[in-house]
């Protein structure tokens, strides 16, 4: 995967307003796989002191989207078509890492995963798993 390819997934992160919103940034882009880490904020928790499903969510929703982005050419972007989330454990812990990776790429849909664990004090745990599909659309 070329620099090109790499900054048109930064450019195209970077015109998220909810990513901003989190605090979420990438930290990883190669080819069928991306990163994203997100801070648990103040504003991202639920009632129980826990980090929210809806930012479990975002980050692994776009992980997966751009991961499924970095198989396809420039011209493109890629929508959810529809995603899947298991919450295995309560989002604790100081940020939440969100693991993209594609399943199979294609030319009409991406079968696409996602795994985010959340870090605490060094430990990283597993608190969900998502499986989607992206759909490619003209860019």
């Amino acid at each position: 995967m070329d620099d090109t390819a790499r900054d048109r997934i930064r450019r195209s992160f970077a015109a998220q307003s909810m990513m901003k919103t989190l605090g979420a940034e990438i930290i990883e882009v190669e080819e069928g796989l991306v990163r994203i880490a997100s801070p648990i904020v103040p504003g991202a928790m639920q009632q129980q002191g826990f980090g929210h499903a809806g930012l479990t969510f975002s980050i692994g929703d776009s992980a997966a989207g751009y991961a499924a982005l970095t198989t396809l050419p420039l011209d493109l972007e890629v929508v959810t078509a529809e995603i899947k989330v298991n919450l295995l454990a309560p989002a604790r812990g100081d940020r939440l890492v969100a693991t993209g990776r594609v399943i199979k790429p294609g030319k009409r849909l991406c079968v696409v995963t996602s795994e985010v664990h959340a870090e605490l004090d060094g430990v990283s745990t597993m608190i969900a798993v998502l499986q989607g599909t992206m759909v490619p659309v003209p860019g």
